[in-house]
């Protein structure tokens, strides 16, 4: 999406000028559609912070805004009380992630699961990583303690890649838990195609904000960027369920 970059390219003032007169919502999304024509804007509403509104993307990135449109703020929003500091932006993202990945059918994911899962982490993975081949040597580990893994696809280097066609071959094939384990030790897996969802899956890890793998999904939306030894990885995840 490149919001920063964008935001420090444009100028908001000449959007506020014909929507003074509006909504705050209308006049907040004429301001950012000015920036970025079709910008994934799920919802606009009041934030916690008098005269300041909260922008909601899809995906779960949030943006803050005056109401006339004219200030636009990008960065985390804290309230302090009691002496304790919470991030009220990370909060808000990690429910909209987590929403996002419930919206994905399990059926649609590989899956690696204990008999009674205590809890579930969703993994953007490739083949093609070395940290993703290391986390999957330790997904027995992370079942013993209670975690259920679910792998979603996210080539690093795009559809097309080595990477992409080594995961949609795992996703068609007959036995999708062998075809990963065989991947994830650096084997050829049996080249195969069907209608599979690693291109969607791919789409979606990079609207959350999925920049390398694996990245690790909670299961209350927190993002864990990067590889966990199991044993913390795994109270992360408890704490989480």
């Amino acid at each position: 999406m490149r919001v920063i970059r964008l935001f420090a390219a444009a100028t908001l003032g000449l959007a506020s000028t014909f929507a003074l007169a509006a909504g705050p919502d209308k006049a907040i999304r004429q301001s950012l559609q000015s920036i970025q024509p079709g910008m994934p804007i799920e919802s606009i509403a009041e934030s916690p912070m008098d005269g300041v509104y909260q922008v909601q993307l899809k995906g779960g990135r949030q943006l803050y805004a005056s109401a006339d449109g004219q200030f636009v703020i990008q960065g985390y929003m804290f309230q302090f009380k009691e002496g304790q500091a919470t991030n009220l932006t990370e909060q808000a993202q990690s429910r909209s992630v987590a929403k996002a990945i419930e919206a994905i059918p399990v059926s649609e994911m590989v899956v690696f699961a204990p008999q009674k899962p205590k809890t579930h982490i969703t993994v953007f993975t490739d083949t093609d990583c070395g940290y993703c081949q290391k986390l999957h040597s330790e997904v027995p580990e992370l079942n013993r303690l209670g975690v259920e893994v679910r792998y979603m696809a996210f080539p690093r280097q795009g559809m097309g890649s080595h990477g992409a066609n080594t995961l949609t071959s795992v996703w068609c094939a007959k036995d999708r838990h062998a075809a990963m384990n065989k991947a994830k030790a650096r084997e050829e897996v049996p080249a195969a195609s069907c209608e599979n969802p690693v291109a969607e899956q791919y789409e979606l890890g990079q609207l959350i904000g999925v920049q390398g793998t694996p990245a690790i999904i909670l299961a209350d939306g927190q993002i864990i960027p990067g590889y966990q030894p199991a044993p913390q990885l795994a109270e992360l995840a408890l704490k989480a369920k």
